[in-house]
């Protein structure tokens, strides 16, 4: 194998596919990178066997071939070598030459033929959404995943296809996050898969705010998802996620509204008194004022009041203040609807103007 490129070709789509790379492998093939040259040009893969990552790059190919090299040491040379240089590869036998100007760097390869491939996709499911819909809709729901969790489904972001949309929903058990967006989709009733957290974190990685297409493919063991000159394929999470459209509060008879960034604001400086561990602060509501509240182990205090559209009765209820700022940050709108029921049921937070985004916060003993 051998041909030439300019560093900055390279280095973007290499810095992508190493991202999958983990530093520890119980195989060391999973360590580097798969590097083919064909006649169309090079095709870099990373892979960890639950995420794959492949990146194609235009460019003269003077000999073909293909082979692996160590991700990281791979990635260093490049990432030092001066901008716009022209970087020499030649692999031959177990060993790889690399030369740039005066500089020379000889790596040991292993076989291709010892690298995993993912299996073929069975029974997709395909369509096509903008990168930045689908990046929206990641971002706006995958912060309520479930931690390392036992109930390994909820360590993911479940995925929704119906007939004309597709739905976002993260649950940990004590908040739900769930955002959807019209897609030309036709199904027949509902499908659910649930992509893993290392998907997740890596599809937001590489999406961008564009109007670029996205070709998204669903089968039953896996999720693709096509860029310009980028492939991402992540094995699903085998699972059944909850029914979360149960936990979401339908007739809320209490309702205020706020500007949200006075409300981020407010709660963001009364959380700084609250208990580190547990992160409780106290709402009170009444005619058109909210007032919220916190205090620690140490005895200290924090109280904060501010104007809100509020008529319902009066009312007190302790929430984890972190999860209310996270929902408030996913939401773009100037103002903000929450929707109570009692101290002891869930609030319901979305923008005023659109329903499209829906957050649900458990309430806490305080």
């Amino acid at each position: 194998m051998r041909f030439k490129i300019q560093r900055e070709s390279l280095l973007k789509p290499l810095q992508l596919v190493s991202g999958v790379v983990e530093r520890r492998q119980t195989l060391p093939v999973l360590a580097n990178v798969m590097l083919t040259a064909d006649a169309q040009g090079i095709t870099l893969t990373g892979t960890d066997l639950e995420v794959e990552l492949v990146a194609r790059v235009k460019v003269e190919v003077e000999e073909g071939g293909e082979t692996t090299l160590p991700a990281r040491k791979f990635l260093d040379i490049c990432r030092t070598l001066p901008d716009q240089a022209m970087i020499e590869i030649n692999v031959e036998g177990e060993r790889a030459l690399v030369r740039s100007g005066r500089s020379r760097f000889t790596l040991s390869t292993l076989p291709a033929a010892d690298f995993p491939a993912v299996e073929p996709m069975s029974a997709a499911k395909e369509f096509e959404i903008p990168q930045g819909s689908l990046r929206q809709l990641i971002e706006r729901s995958h912060f309520a995943m479930a931690q390392q969790d036992v109930r390994y489904y909820l360590n993911g972001l479940m995925l929704e296809l119906a007939q004309g949309r597709l739905r976002a929903v993260a649950t940990d058990g004590h908040r739900l996050a769930l955002c959807e967006t019209p897609v030309d989709l036709t199904v027949s009733g509902v499908q659910q898969v649930i992509v893993p957290r290392k998907g997740v974190a890596e599809l937001m990685r590489l999406l961008d705010d564009s109007e670029e297409p996205a070709q998204v493919a669903i089968g039953t063991n896996h999720i693709k998802v096509t860029l310009p000159d980028i492939g991402f394929t992540s094995k699903l999470v085998d699972g059944r996620f909850p029914e979360y459209e149960r936990v979401i509060p339908k007739d809320c008879d209490k309702t205020l509204h706020a500007d949200r960034d006075a409300l981020r604001q407010a709660l963001t400086r009364t959380s700084i008194l609250s208990n580190e561990k547990y992160r409780g602060v106290r709402m009170q509501l009444a005619a058109g004022v909210l007032r919220m509240m916190a205090h620690n182990p140490e005895q200290e205090e924090a109280e904060e009041e501010m104007e809100v559209e509020y008529s319902g009765s009066e009312l007190e209820i302790g929430f984890n203040v972190t999860y209310l700022l996270d929902a408030l940050g996913a939401i773009s709108a100037d103002k903000v609807e929450m929707g109570f029921t009692n101290a002891n049921s869930s609030c319901l937070i979305q923008a005023v103007e659109s329903t499209r985004c829906k957050y649900v916060v458990m309430p806490m003993r305080l």
